[in-house]
């Protein structure tokens, strides 16, 4: 009998020390030279940072997750210091965003006065609640879609020929667009279908450039709007698409621009098919680089 009890414990602590399978991490975060990094430093930085860029997948539960856990971890650590602005609410809402935030309108009638995307009710308005509980700020920053529309047509000049009330409602024009950034030069090269040659020239070139500044008017009001919302002491945490600010460009360019010693700290988000392996693309991308599976489940 002995050996085979033995043998039963054998097997026991065998079982016990190896696992069916590993762990399934729903992320993983990493510093902008990927090496492997805590939630709680990035909350710490976050705090200490005068804008916070989360560059999100639009349809990724796990970024709006993780939204959703530092406005609540901010809003804590930093109580009547955190303003919140997101891409996902243009300039001519900010009346109806408002009144919702300071429980004077419902969620239905915010529905019926604001343009809200498909997915707020999954995905933002979580986020916006917690501005309505606790009285934070919540600032609408980006162009309305019919002026970037304009200019995706027509290039930005169309925008001079606005009144005064619309003009308002964007970045200061004239505005400045340097369309050798790598972001705004990717897009020239995706529209156009040429990476080496691509240039805006000719009538694929044109409509190339007036995309890449449609996107331009948008990171442009976004930065704007950030900054007329910022007072010294705060932080203002950011939504937007991850494009609007990976690399430091797009919104940070602009931001730096009006105000160089701003203490930016951004998040990319980027979905890998094992988040411990991260590649030499997601190095530098942000101060801090968010992995999630990709086959993560999709909100829409």
């Amino acid at each position: 009998m002995r050996p085979i009890l033995l043998l039963l414990c054998l097997m026991t602590t065998s079982f016990r020390s190896h696992p069916e399978g590993p762990n399934k991490p729903a992320y993983q975060l990493y510093d902008g030279g990927l090496k492997a990094t805590t939630y709680a430093k990035l909350l710490r930085q976050a705090a200490d940072a005068d804008v916070v860029l989360f560059g999100e997948l639009h349809n990724n539960p796990i970024c709006h997750w993780l939204q959703l856990q530092l406005t609540k971890d901010l809003a804590a650590r930093k109580p009547g210091a955190l303003v919140l602005g997101a891409e996902m609410f243009e300039t001519d809402n900010q009346t109806p965003l408002t009144r919702y935030v300071q429980g004077q309108i419902t969620a239905k009638e915010l529905a019926a006065q604001a343009r809200l995307w498909p997915n707020f009710d999954t995905d933002y308005k979580p986020i916006v609640d917690v501005a309505r509980e606790q009285k934070i700020p919540f600032i609408a920053t980006n162009v309305p879609r019919r002026y970037a529309s304009l200019v995706a047509r027509h290039g930005l000049a169309a925008l001079d020929t606005l009144p005064a009330d619309a003009k308002r409602q964007m970045a200061p024009l004239p505005l400045t667009v340097d369309l050798t950034l790598p972001g705004y030069r990717a897009m020239l090269d995706m529209m156009t279908g040429d990476a080496n040659h691509g240039s805006p020239h000719g009538n694929n070139g044109d409509m190339a450039a007036n995309f890449a500044r449609a996107q331009a008017i948008k990171d442009a009001t976004m930065a704007h709007f950030i900054l007329q919302n910022l007072t010294p002491g705060q932080t203002l945490l950011h939504l937007n698409g991850d494009y609007h600010s990976k690399n430091r460009e797009g919104i940070s360019w602009y931001l730096r621009q009006q105000r160089p010693q701003l203490r930016i700290l951004t998040i990319s988000s980027v979905e890998l098919n094992d988040v411990d392996k991260p590649t030499a693309n997601q190095r530098n991308l942000a101060d801090f680089v968010l992995a999630i599976p990709a086959d993560m489940t999709k909100t829409y």
